[in-house]
């Protein structure tokens, strides 16, 4: 049986990197895990590009800033992945989804919100590419 391949949202930050998940049949997206951006976040990351058998990695990026060492910072980012891991990287605007992420976690009674919030604005992140345009999905 093949493996359906997974999409990886990105909430990128200079020291926390949020993840969420979605797979090619449901396109729902989940948080999936927030990891520390250290020495050891690429590792991390590659292992579970691997697990989970990601083929796309959505990243968000703030389009309407003038903070261009914020997009640069992004940019390399993404072109680091795609080199290391060899998966697709795409682009989807994420102005307001910490603000987001904090809302839903506090709606649904959740503690500790800082520590949820980066997974769950990398979900609101990929649910939005999710749905704006189901199309583009590459297998």
């Amino acid at each position: 049986m093949a493996q359906i391949s997974a999409i990886l949202g990105i909430d990128y930050g200079k020291s926390k990197i949020g993840l969420a998940i979605a797979d090619q049949e449901t396109k729902m997206a989940f948080a999936y895990d927030t990891i520390k951006n250290d020495g050891e976040f690429l590792r991390k990351l590659k292992d579970i590009i691997e697990k989970e058998n990601i083929k796309t990695i959505v990243l968000g990026m703030t389009k309407h800033t003038n903070d261009e060492k914020s997009v640069q910072e992004k940019l390399d980012f993404a072109k680091m992945i795609e080199k290391e891991a060899e998966v697709n990287v795409v682009f989807q605007e994420e102005m307001f989804t910490t603000k987001m992420a904090q809302a839903n976690i506090k709606m649904r009674g959740g503690k500790n919100i800082a520590a949820l919030d980066d997974q769950e604005a990398a979900r609101i992140i990929l649910q939005e590419w999710l749905d704006q345009d189901k199309s583009q999905i590459s297998t």
